[in-house]
C-alpha cells in the first residue's frame, strides 16, 4: 500500500469508527497516527523523536503493553485484544488525575516482509472508557445498599472471608434501631427509610479510620471494628448507642422515641458463625430492653 492509500485508509476508519489507527516500526516507534490520536494528548506534528507505542500507557501498564507489542513483532503473530489505561492530556508524563485516566483496547495486526522478516503493524487503539464505566457502576450496585449507600451483605461478607483467610480475630458489631417494625406500622415506609438513612450516615461519623461499615439487611447494620479489643469495642458500641440516644430524643409528645442496641462478635471460624453471634448478641440486648451492646456466649462451632 501506498503512503496516499495509507492516509486515505486512516481518514476513512477515523471518520466511521473513532478508532485511533497507528503504524509501527518494527521496533513499535509510531511512524503514523491518525489525528485524533490528539484526543489522548499526543501532538505528532510536535514530537522531535518518534514516541515508542508504551508511551502511550498509563506508567504502572507500560511494561506490560511493551511486552505485548514485542511479542507480536517478533513472532509476526496477532495475540488478540488487550485493555490499558492511558493518561490522556498533556501533562501526560505527569499528571495523576483520575479525571484524565481512559482505558482503550488494543489489536495490533503485524506486517512481515515475503521472507518472514518483521516489518512493523499496523495497530488500532479503540476506546473502552465507557464499557469501563458502566462495569464500575454495575459493580458498585451491586455491593451497595441503594438506601443508605453503604456496602451491602454480599461486600462485607467478602470483607469478613478475607480477614478470616489471614486470620481473623477483629471485632464486628451489629447495630439495629430499636422497635422499627412497630415505627413502620405507626408511621409508614418513607419514616421508616428515614430513620435508616439518618442512622447510617450517624454511623459513618461515629466510625473511625480504618472500621468498615455495611447494611446487612432492611433493618440491621454492621461495622468491623479491626485492632479493638472486646473490651473497646463494647465501650465504642455503647458510646454509639448512648449518643444516637441523645441525639433522636423527640422534639415532641408525638414524636417517636428512638434507639438502638448493638450486638458484638469476634471474626472466627466462619463468616456465618460470626454474624450468627454477633446477632444473637444483638437479640439479647433487645431482649435485655434495648439501648445497650451484649456479647453472646463464648461457643464454638461444632
Amino acid at each position: 500500500m501506498s503512503d496516499v492509500e495509507g492516509h486515505v485508509l486512516h481518514g476513512l476508519l477515523e471518520e466511521t469508527s473513532g478508532d485511533i489507527v497507528i503504524r509501527l516500526d518494527r521496533h513499535g516507534f509510531i511512524i503514523h497516527a491518525s489525528a485524533n490520536i490528539a484526543e489522548i494528548g499526543v501532538d505528532m506534528s510536535a514530537t522531535l523523536l518518534l514516541p515508542h507505542i508504551a508511551d502511550l500507557a498509563e506508567r504502572e501498564h507500560a511494561a506490560f503493553l511493551s511486552d505485548h507489542v514485542t511479542r507480536v513483532l517478533e513472532g509476526c503473530s496477532q495475540l488478540g485484544w488487550i485493555e490499558f489505561p492511558v493518561i490522556a492530556c498533556a501533562e501526560r508524563n505527569t499528571c495523576r488525575e483520575t479525571r484524565c485516566q481512559r482505558w482503550y483496547a488494543l489489536s495490533l495486526r503485524p506486517m512481515c516482509t515475503p521472507d518472514g522478516t518483521p516489518d512493523g503493524a499496523m495497530y488500532l487503539m479503540r476506546s473502552v472508557q465507557q464499557l469501563r464505566s458502566l462495569e464500575g457502576e454495575l459493580h458498585a450496585r451491586a455491593v451497595t445498599d441503594p438506601l443508605t449507600g453503604l456496602s451491602n451483605r454480599q461486600a462485607f461478607c467478602a470483607s469478613l472471608r478475607r480477614h478470616l483467610a489471614h486470620g481473623g480475630g477483629q471485632m464486628i458489631a451489629v447495630f439495629a434501631v430499636d422497635g422499627m417494625r412497630a415505627l413502620l406500622l405507626r408511621y409508614g415506609q418513607r419514616t421508616a427509610d428515614e430513620v435508616l438513612w439518618g442512622f447510617a450516615k450517624f454511623l459513618e461519623t461515629m466510625a473511625l479510620p480504618g472500621h468498615e461499615l455495611a447494611q446487612l439487611d432492611g433493618e440491621r447494620f454492621a461495622v468491623l471494628l479491626p485492632e479493638m479489643s472486646s473490651r473497646g469495642a463494647r465501650e465504642w458500641a455503647e458510646d454509639v448507642l448512648e449518643t444516637f440516644a441523645g441525639l433522636a430524643a423527640p422534639a415532641s409528645a408525638k414524636a417517636p422515641q428512638l434507639t438502638a442496641s448493638a450486638g458484638l462478635a469476634r471474626v472466627e471460624c466462619t463468616v456465618d458463625w460470626t454474624l450468627r453471634e454477633a446477632e444473637l448478641g444483638l437479640v439479647l440486648a433487645r431482649a435485655g430492653g434495648g439501648r445497650q451492646a451484649a456479647v453472646a456466649g463464648h461457643r464454638r462451632a461444632a
